[in-house]
C-alpha cells in the first residue's frame, strides 16, 4: 500500500478539472509508510515537479522508528549512540545528518526549476518554516527561527558535526525554548529541489535528548486537520493565491505508483545506492 488516500480526480487546489492539472498537488497521506517507500515516493514528486512543472506538498509519517542518513553522510559514524544502531535505516535523497523518524510528521516540497523559490536554496526554507511559525504561534507555540531566538544558538558545537540532524544548528531552525523542533533539507536535479522538513512531535526513547512540540508544550495536537490546515498555508506561499479552506488531497498516478515500486526496489531498499558504481541512472 502506498499510504495515500483514494482520492483520484481531486485536485490539490479547488476550480481544476481533470484535464486541467492544478499548477499544485497537495498529498496528506494518512497511513503511514515505510522508509524505503515515503523515499521513493519523494523523488517521484521531484521527477514529476521537473517533467510537468507542477509543485508538489507532501505530509506524511513512518510506519517505525527509523533513521534516514543525508545523501553524502557515512554509514558508519563514531558519534553515532548505541540506541539508533539497531533501527532500520534509510539514504533521502536530500543531504544534511542523520534524522531519527519517529514522532513527526514529515512535510516534503518539490518544485520545478521556475519557480521563483527554486532559484536560490535558502528562499524555500524560509518561506516553508516562516509559514510552520506563524502556525505554531497562533496554536500558543512561542517557536521561533533560531537566529531571531533569545536562547538556542549554536553557541558551543563542537567542531565535529553531531551524527543526528537535530543535534545541529543552523540559524534557519525553528527552535522552541531553546530545542530544535524543525529542521530541513534539500536536493536540486537540474534546477528543480526536493526539500524535506521534519516537524518533531514527541521524544523518541532512541534520542531522548530531543524533546519534541508536545513535551514543552502539552496538550499541543498535530494530526491530519492540522496538516491540511498547514498545506493550505504552504499552498498560498507557493502559488501567491489565497486558498479557501484547506486543499483536498490529491494521489500518486498508476504510472507513478509503479516508479515508487521501482525505485523503492533498485535504489532505497540499499544504503549504497548513492555510489557511482551501484547507482542506476535516471531517465
Amino acid at each position: 500500500m502506498s499510504g495515500l488516500p483514494d482520492t483520484s480526480g481531486q485536485s490539490g487546489t479547488s476550480g481544476h478539472s481533470d484535464s486541467e492539472p492544478a499548477p499544485c498537488r497537495v498529498l496528506i497521506e494518512s497511513v503511514p509508510n515505510s522508509g524505503i517507500r515515503n523515499m521513493a515516493i519523494d523523488e517521484v514528486l521531484l521527477e514529476t515537479a521537473l517533467a510537468t512543472g507542477q509543485m508538489q506538498i507532501r505530509w506524511y509519517r513512518w510506519d517505525r522508528a527509523t533513521l534516514s542518513l543525508g545523501y553524502f553522510q557515512p554509514e558508519a559514524d563514531p558519534l553515532e549512540t548505541i540506541q539508533t544502531r539497531e533501527l532500520p535505516r534509510v539514504r533521502r535523497l536530500s543531504g544534511g545528518g542523520a534524522i531519527l523518524h519517529h514522532h513527526e510528521w514529515t512535510c516534503s516540497f518539490a518544485l520545478p526549476p521556475d519557480h521563483p523559490l527554486a532559484l536560490e536554496p535558502g528562499n524555500l526554507y524560509e518561506a516553508v518554516h516562516r509559514q510552520i511559525v506563524a502556525f505554531l504561534n497562533r496554536a500558543g507555540v512561542p517557536a521561533t527561527m533560531r537566529r531571531d531566538a533569545v536562547t538556542g544558538s549554536m553557541a558551543g558545537q563542537t567542531a565535529a558535526e553531531p551524527f543526528l540532524c537535530f543535534g545541529r544548528g543552523d540559524p534557519r531552525d525553528i527552535v522552541l525554548h531553546g530545542h530544535k523542533i524543525v529542521g530541513s533539507a534539500q536536493r536540486r536535479r537540474k534546477g528543480a529541489v526536493l526539500q524535506h522538513g521534519s516537524l518533531l512531535l514527541d521524544r523518541s526513547p532512541a534520542a531522548p535528548e530531543f524533546p519534541g512540540i508536545r513535551d514543552l508544550v502539552p496538550g499541543f495536537q498535530f494530526h491530519l486537520p492540522e496538516a491540511a490546515e498547514l498545506a493550505a498555508r504552504f499552498l498560498e506561499e507557493l502559488t501567491g493565491q489565497p486558498t479557501e479552506g484547506t486543499p483536498r488531497s490529491d494521489s500518486l498516478t498508476a504510472a507513478e505508483l509503479l516508479r515508487v515500486d521501482e525505485l523503492a526496489t533498485s535504489r532505497y531498499a540499499r544504503l549504497q545506492w548513492h555510489r557511482r558504481a551501484n547507482r542506476t541512472e535516471l531517465p
